[in-house]
């Protein structure tokens, strides 16, 4: 869905009047209201989408849900526009939404080659030359939310953090950890840093093997709310981490961030240009890989 920021910038462009209300995740659409990407939020599993795919429809149209409580509720079809990156290889499902409202935008959430951000940019008729890149703006209570979590964990408020987040939605994407600790050693040895790893609610075994493998002292950051996190990150002079959402946040509001990629996964890298995307081998530590995520770190830091 972060991907998807320039293309809601795209849409909020061509109709400035309007109320645009994501459909996602809880957690995800939370984060994105609080950002400013969206004007408000709504569950996606509410809206009932289940109700068009192939086979008999139990409902006339899914069930409606509330875009303006307390004053009334909306359905599919009482909506301007909408755009849905959901459902559109099933040809009945696109039927259905088609049916209900005519002007819908449907179409895969990946394109067939290119940037994925390009190809969701591309759906609603954005170009990616004229595209809104800026940073998404962290309001001033997150960024104290964020300060007063990073102090809790252990910063002193004042050194300049380097942040490393070691986990990823899948183990073939994640680096190995010996690059981790090798980074951590690195960087903990030669600059004033303080050295922060991020654990989130799916990477305590990333961390438990960093942490094998790295002695020296670390502030563990564990399991923030994304907002707090978001508040966090922009406290940091470097981000390193695997291709993963959190990665993919700390690129979304500008932290300077190395994020790492296998090959294949290139097309996921971020679009904002705070981001280094580096392809890495994740099967095995490689010097080459090292000493590029070193070099891109450094370049970083100034």
């Amino acid at each position: 869905m972060l991907l998807a920021v320039p293309a809601v910038r795209a849409l909020r462009a061509g109709r400035p009047a309007a109320r645009l209300v994501l459909a996602a995740q809880e957690r995800i659409g939370a984060l994105l209201a609080f950002l400013g990407a969206v004007d408000a939020h709504v569950r996606f599993e509410a809206l009932g989408l289940d109700t068009l795919f192939a086979g008999e429809i139990r409902h006339p149209q899914p069930r409606r849900f509330f875009l303006r409580p307390p004053t009334g509720q909306a359905g599919l079809a009482d909506l301007a526009t909408i755009v849905c990156w959901f459902g559109a290889r099933d040809p009945a499902f696109v039927a259905r939404v088609r049916a209900l409202a005519p002007g819908a935008v449907v179409a895969p959430s990946v394109g067939p080659d290119g940037p994925v951000w390009e190809h969701l940019l591309a759906t609603v008729d954005g170009d990616p030359l004229t595209a809104d890149r800026a940073p998404l703006s962290v309001p001033a209570s997150l960024i104290a939310d964020g300060h007063r979590g990073l102090r809790a964990a252990g910063w002193d408020g004042e050194t300049p953090l380097l942040m490393i987040h070691p986990g990823a939605g899948g183990i073939a994407k994640r680096w190995p950890a010996e690059g981790f600790a090798r980074v951590l050693a690195e960087f903990g040895s030669s600059r004033n840093l303080a050295l922060v790893v991020h654990q989130g609610p799916a990477d305590a075994d990333a961390v438990a093997a960093l942490s094998a493998r790295h002695r020296g002292p670390i502030i563990r950051l564990t399991d923030p709310t994304l907002p707090v996190l978001a508040g966090a990150m922009t406290h940091v002079a470097a981000w390193l981490g695997n291709d993963s959402g959190v990665s993919h946040l700390a690129a979304a509001i500008g932290v300077p961030a190395v994020v790492l990629f296998t090959a294949s996964n290139l097309a996921w890298r971020p679009w904002s240009d705070a981001a280094r995307p580096l392809v890495v081998e994740t099967g095995a530590l490689r010097a080459l890989d090292l000493g590029q995520v070193i070099a891109t770190i450094t370049a970083l830091l100034g």
